[in-house]
Formats: structure tokens, sequence, C-alpha cells
């Protein structure tokens, strides 16, 4: 038995081979387990830092690329304990196979490692959400979802690196040398990028507006759904759904309707100049006693202007932050209160009725021919 497992064969013993295939499946088996040991140290760290962190939801996210991370960390280690067989050492242009086999273990392992920080920082954000939604601040919220995908780029750019460094050789300090200059020119390409970039963090500190805020910006009213690290997304009043870059955010006028605390409300009338002055004056009068409803928090009412046509009346009234749908119904309620008002008076609209004359007149004229 023993001479059976000392045979070479492809420069390895089969003692070796049985070795290295038992770990393995050993490995592959029981990496759940393990992953689940591991996330649970883990866990406890965290919730040292966090108290509300639910554990089982953390495991669930975090053990499974745990667990592959582990079970290519073993294999990868237990396959270079053998030696590689001379015999498949073959060139394939400029490049051997072992070396091939080596770039693709590394590339392997660097990607699952990147994944597993990738899920634990999904884990975080979940953790800052449900923190987030005990409070009514909905910046925070605002918060999490950039600096989450900020630091999802920044750990893919870092992943890059080091598959530059450890997978292909790369002298990554040269590279970043290399890359200042390089990154120079391009900055210069992308400089509108790096300045919807700026823009985003001067929208989450400056704090402008925020997710579920109604905004005007430019000719566009709507409620904006998402920041991003370019540009913010806008459902506007008529359900479409617009990218505006988040330069022009920050640089244009914008209208935050969701920061106002009143609502302002408007109505002229134009009431017909055969009018007396002392139905005039009850009308205004009872504009005004109108205008006390209990929804309007402050109005004015004056005769603004006697014009050749018409004297006009205005009524500017103010209630408080409501929805639209609830303010339309307060202004309709107004209008026709004054509406009824005005029949009672027997008040008229300008242009109601329109005297219309004709005058026709014929000149005769003598016209005297002489032959």
């Amino acid at each position: 038995m023993d001479e059976l497992l000392d045979k070479v064969w492809l420069d390895n013993t089969l003692r070796s081979y049985l070795i290295a295939v038992i770990i393995i499946l050993v490995v592959i088996i029981v990496k759940k387990y393990i992953a689940q040991y591991i996330a649970g140290i883990i866990f406890r760290f965290i919730r040292s830092i966090w108290k509300d962190v639910d554990k089982k939801s953390f495991i669930s996210l975090v053990a499974k690329p745990l667990g592959f991370f582990l079970a290519i960390f073993v294999t990868i280690i237990t396959l270079h304990k053998l030696r590689f067989p001379a015999v498949l050492d073959v060139d394939i242009y400029r490049i051997t196979l072992k070396e091939i086999f080596h770039i693709i273990a590394s590339l392997v392992l660097i990607v699952s490692f990147i994944r597993l920080l990738l899920r634990i920082i999904d884990f975080i954000a979940i953790i800052l959400h449900i923190r987030a939604e005990r409070t009514r601040d909905l910046d925070d919220n605002q918060l999490i979802v950039f600096f989450k995908d900020f630091f999802k780029v920044l750990l893919c750019i870092v992943g890059l690196l080091m598959i530059l460094k450890f997978t292909f050789g790369y002298n990554v300090s040269n590279l970043l040398t290399g890359l200042s200059i390089v990154g120079a020119a391009i900055a210069l390409a992308l400089r509108e990028s790096l300045e919807n970039l700026i823009a985003s963090f001067i929208i989450f500190f400056d704090k402008p507006f925020s997710m579920g805020d109604t905004v005007k910006v430019h000719s566009f009213t709507g409620v904006v759904e998402k920041i991003g690290l370019r540009s913010t997304r806008i459902r506007t009043d008529q359900k479409t759904f617009i990218t505006v870059p988040n330069k022009q955010m920050v640089d244009s006028i914008l209208d935050n309707h969701s920061m106002r605390t009143q609502r302002r409300g408007e109505l002229r009338l134009e009431v017909d100049l055969s009018t007396s002055s002392a139905n005039l004056e009850q009308l205004i009068e009872g504009i005004r006693k109108i205008a006390g409803h209990q929804e309007i928090e402050n109005s004015n009412v004056l005769l603004l202007d006697i014009s050749s046509s018409a004297f006009v009346i205005l009524l500017e009234y103010f209630t408080a932050p409501v929805s639209q749908a609830e303010f339309n119904k307060v202004k309709e309620q107004l209008n026709f209160e004054v509406l009824k008002l005005m029949e009672m008076l027997d008040v008229k609209i300008a242009g109601t009725s329109t005297d219309v004359r004709i005058t026709n007149q014929t000149q005769m004229k003598n016209v005297t021919l002489e032959s």
C-alpha cells in the first residue's frame, strides 16, 4: 500500500494528491459551518459598535461569500503545495501554463475577497438604514445611499489595483505616478463628470433638498426620488422621470416647494364698471369675511385698480403647506363662495354685457357733368 501511495505521477506522489483532494473536499463540505463560525466572530465585533444588529440577517448575507472565499483560499494553498508537472509547463504565447494558472488563481481569490467586502458594506448600509428610519430626517437615508455607492466604487478601484499588483505583477506605485500625468488629461476630458461628483458632495452637506422633496428646477417640477454620484432623478408632476446633472441642481435657481412655510393663492376679479361704489364696497367686505376661512391663515383684499374696462379686485391668501389636492379644494370652495356673493349683490364680471353702436353716414354729392 505504501509503495502505491509513494508512486510518483506527474512529479507528485499519489499520497500528495490524495491528501490535497481530502483537504479540498473537507473544506467544501464544512465551509458552511466554518463560514458561519467566522461570521459569528465578525458579528460580535460589529455588535460592540451597533447594539441593535440582527445576527441572522448578517450571517445569511455574509456567510455565503465568506464560505466561497475560504474554499478558494484553501484550495489555492493546497494546490500550491503540489509541484507543477514539468510536462505540462509549456509556453503559450510567451507565457507558461504554470503562470497562467497562477494568474487565474490570484484573480479568483482577489475577486472573491472583494465580493466579501462588498457584502459587508451592504450589511452596514442595511444597519444604518434601520437606524435612520427611526428618525424623521430623510437626509440620513440619502447619505447612506450615496456613501454606500461611493465606498463600493472605491473598493472596486482598490481591487483592480490589487489584481494589477498581485496577478500581473505591475508596479502600482509607478503606475500611479504615470496615471497622475494621464489623470490630468482625463480630468480635463471628464471635467463635467468631476463637477457633478463635487456637486453631489455639496448637495449632501449643504442640503438644499432631500429625497422626497418637491422641487422646481428650470421648467420642471417634481419629487426627488434619488440623488446619485452624477445626477439627481426627479419624478415630475406629469409622472415622467427626468435625470438632472448635479451641477445644474447646484448652479441653477432651485425652488424647494417642500420647505415653504405657506401656500399662496390668488383671485383676481374684474368687475363691471356699471357697479356702484356701495356694491363694490360690500363685495370687498364680503370677500374679506370669506377669506376668514379656517384653512386660510392670512389674506389681503383690496381694490387694486380702476381701468377703462373694469374695477380690479385682488384677493391674496395663504394656507398651511398642505398638499396640492387639499389646496385645490380650499381654492375651489373659496371661488364658489365669492361667486355666490356676487350673485347675491348682483355684481357682474366686466365684459359680460357689451353695447354695440353702429353709425351709418351717407353723404350725397352732386356731380355736374358738363358737355
